[in-house]
């Protein structure tokens, strides 16, 4: 039988086991391992960029933003100077006596133009701040840098040590000592005890106070691009989210986009505007943006309101710009405006003579959101309305700075009130002002069209005309369309009927958009139609009698004054080919007028085209309107004479004071003579350009017998008869910047 086992006795004398206390060596192992714990963890978060806080990462990308430009800048310069200095060189041979073309003076002074003002474009523009992307980027920069520290460092260790041995066993043991020195301190401060970093929670300063505290380009005013804040995605805040009681607050009391949410959201309830949400709140250099949806309705309500919550924001006049979304019916873009949103937009680049085609698209301004505004003319009818100090002329100056500047268009001008394109005039090959030059134009360009319209299959076009240097398109722009005659709108009328697939089409613009002022319906009959500074019932005409609902507010902007340029230029518009019709302003981009004077300078030099003689032909063959038609009584007699004659593409230049066509001879009589008499005294006196005043001069002292008791009226009118056109711009001569004169290619190209 098993016995229990007896219990084993605890005698009082055992004591339990202490444990072993550790040595000096054990204490060094055990220091030296959590030292190396924290110098790795130290190096690892340096190593990462964690001591570098949201307004160092800022500061740090901002002072490469602004390198980056100085460098760009300074590399312009350089472009600049040597542009310059390849031009003037260029004139000082000419001015010895040799033989330097024309072309290429000019081309010279176009890219010395075009690089003048790249550069103050570039000089003229701020340092944008920088964005997520950029930030992000230069913390990826700080580590790259720092991590090749670190590699340098190691390699570098092993040749410092052995030439501090060598150094030492030479007699110089100091040099040992100092590397152990440096060694022990780098030792102790990468060695200390670490704790890690964090920067959640941590609220990156783009708009805080005092303003003091920022990076430099922070305080500056802002100036162009998009600044994109943490939490811009998705919803910010809905209105479920409201603290109690909290009141409505400025604009400027909002520092994140929250607060903005909040302050959106406050206001529209104030003025019982149904946002329930707003989300995607974007920092811009001008203010504020977002998108805000509301609960019933549609965004109209926004746009009913916009007064009011202008007042519960404290922002100007027009600073509330909301802009529904088509593809979600119950939101809008909202813009709190506070500055300029176009202050930064890019001017128009440089266009070489002869360099696009009328079917490319070209850029001639860009949103509020600063997005470029693109089109192509080709075969499209525009109207384009804006109220005196609209901006006209400019929007007209910059849609021909494209059509001027292609190898297969011709650009026509009628104006019957103003000065039309103005600045372009000289690479324009028809300028027409009176009644009966327009009404002339009209009915010649309305029977091409129908004489191409037959034409157009024995070429093998197929159903629509297609535009070459040999049979190029025709781009007529009709400035101040309510003021031309009653015929001329009825030419007009009918050559928006049947130009489009001609390729014969036309850009009018006028100071309203109503029918009752226009004589005719024009805007529901074009493709293309924008607005400017206007009457709201302009816009209503243009764009249709729900569109401010829609958001289209053309008559909130403000025309100019003569000390301020407030919102001339800018548009809204529908129908532009490849793009999305939406409620968006758009800025049109302004060429100061010494540059597109350039620009027509080299275009013309380059050579205007003429109608192709296919086309030419194509109109013997066609019916004359029955309206422009004589009328005769039943014996035959001539009742009522035509109003406007058809006449040939020579007699249409003549009469507009265009040069004629290339390879035309002019006939004998006084104007060959005065072109003549222009040419020789210019070449005796060593000139290529001569002002009118002293070209009369000159010729009186060659001719006294023919010009002697002329005037300077009568003699630019019989230069005009002749083909030599009006006085043209000439450049800089003596102390005069821009006088007007005849040039002795020109003259000389007539006879």
């Amino acid at each position: 039988m098993a016995t229990e086992a007896e219990p084993i006795e605890q005698t009082t004398d055992q004591q339990p086991q202490e444990a072993a206390e550790p040595t000096r060596g054990d204490r060094v192992k055990a220091a030296f391992k959590e030292q190396r714990g924290h110098a790795v963890a130290r190096t690892k978060a340096w190593l990462e960029g964690e001591d570098i806080d949201p307004v160092a990462a800022i500061q740090f990308a901002a002072d490469r933003k602004q390198r980056q430009h100085a460098a760009k800048v300074a590399r312009q310069q350089q472009t600049t100077a040597e542009a310059v200095g390849h031009l003037f060189h260029a004139k000082k041979r000419a001015e010895a006596g040799e033989n330097v073309p024309a072309s290429v003076l000019a081309t010279l002074g176009g890219r010395a133009a075009a690089a003048e003002a790249r550069l103050e474009q570039l000089q003229a523009t701020p340092v944008m701040p920088p964005n997520d992307r950029e930030i992000a980027g230069a913390r990826h920069s700080k580590r790259a840098g720092r991590a090749a520290i670190v590699a340098g460092s190691g390699l570098a260790s092993l040749p410092v040590l052995g030439t501090a041995l060598q150094m030492t066993a030479h007699g110089q043991p100091i040099v040992l000592a100092a590397l152990g020195t440096g060694v022990a301190y780098s030792w102790y401060l990468i060695s200390r005890p670490f704790t890690a970093r964090t920067v959640e929670g941590v609220e990156v300063p783009f708009v805080t106070t005092p303003t003091g505290s920022l990076p430099p380009t922070f305080q500056a005013d802002p100036a162009g691009g998009t600044v994109v804040m943490p939490g811009s995605s998705g919803v910010v805040m809905s209105v479920e989210q409201l603290p109690e009681s909290t009141k409505p607050f400025p604009l400027r009391g909002a520092r994140t986009p929250e607060q903005v949410a909040q302050c959106v959201l406050l206001a529209a309830r104030a003025e019982n505007v149904p946002i329930v949400e707003v989300s995607d709140v974007v920092r811009q250099p001008w203010g504020w943006q977002c998108t805000v949806r509301v609960s019933e309705g549609t965004p109209e309500a926004i746009i009913a309101k916009s007064g009011d919550l202008e007042t519960r924001f404290d922002l100007p006049t027009n600073g509330v710009r909301p802009q529904p979304l088509r593809a979600r019916r119950a939101c809008a873009v909202l813009r709190l405006v506070e500055g300029n949103p176009f202050s930064t937009a890019p001017g128009m680049p440089y266009r070489a003579p002869k360099s696009l085609s009328i079917t490319d698209r070209f850029r001639i301004g860009t949103s509020v959101g600063g997005d470029p505004l693109e089109l192509s003319l080709a075969g499209v009818m525009g109207l384009w309305v804006a109220a005196s100090g609209g901006g006209k002329t400019g929007i007209l100056q910059a849609l021909a700075e494209g059509t001027t500047a292609c190898y297969d268009n011709i650009t026509i001008d009628l104006d019957p009130f103003g000065d039309g394109l103005e600045d372009l005039g000289e690479c324009v090959r028809i300028t027409a002002r009176t009644n009966e030059q327009i009404e002339a134009a009209l009915l010649f360009f309305l029977v091409m069209a129908k004489g191409r319209a037959r034409l157009r299959a024995k070429l093998g076009m197929g159903k629509k005309w297609k535009a070459s240097p040999e049979h190029p398109a025709v781009t007529v722009f009709f400035d101040e369309l309510p003021k031309a005659s009653a015929l001329a709108k009825r030419l007009f009328f009918d050559l928006l009927l049947v130009g489009r697939k001609e390729l014969i089409f036309a850009e009018a613009a006028s100071q309203g958009g109503q029918s009752s002022y226009l004589g005719g319906n024009y805007a529901q009959m074009v493709a293309l139609k924008a607005v400017g500074p206007c009457k709201v019932e302009d816009t209503r005409s243009v764009f249709g009698d729900g569109s401010v609902k829609e958001g289209y507010l053309p008559h909130k902007l403000s025309p100019a004054t003569d000390t301020d340029p407030k919102d001339a230029g800018h548009i809204f518009i529908q129908g532009v080919p490849g793009m999305a019709d939406e409620p968006i302003e758009y800025a049109i981009h302004e060429t100061p007028s010494a540059t597109l004077r350039q620009l027509a300078q080299e275009r013309l030099e380059a050579g205007l085209l003429d109608p192709d003689q296919d086309s030419l032909d194509a109109m013997r063959g066609v019916d004359l309107p029955e309206y422009v038609e004589p009328e005769y009584d039943n014996d035959g007699n001539l009742k009522k004479p035509a109003p406007v004659e058809l006449l040939t593409w020579e007699q249409l230049l003549k009469l507009c004071g265009a040069e004629p066509p290339a390879g035309a001879e002019l006939r004998d009589g006084p104007g060959r003579a005065a072109v003549e008499d222009s040419v020789a005294v210019m070449e005796k006196a060593g000139v290529d350009r001569m002002k009118t005043e002293t070209l009369l001069a000159a010729v009186q002292h060659h001719d006294p017998s023919a010009y002697g008791q002329m005037t300077v009226d009568e003699f630019k009118a019989l230069m005009k008869k002749a083909g030599a056109g009006a006085p043209v711009t000439l450049g800089q001569i003596g102390e005069e910047q821009n006088p007007r004169g005849f040039k002795l290619a020109k003259l000389t190209a007539l006879l």
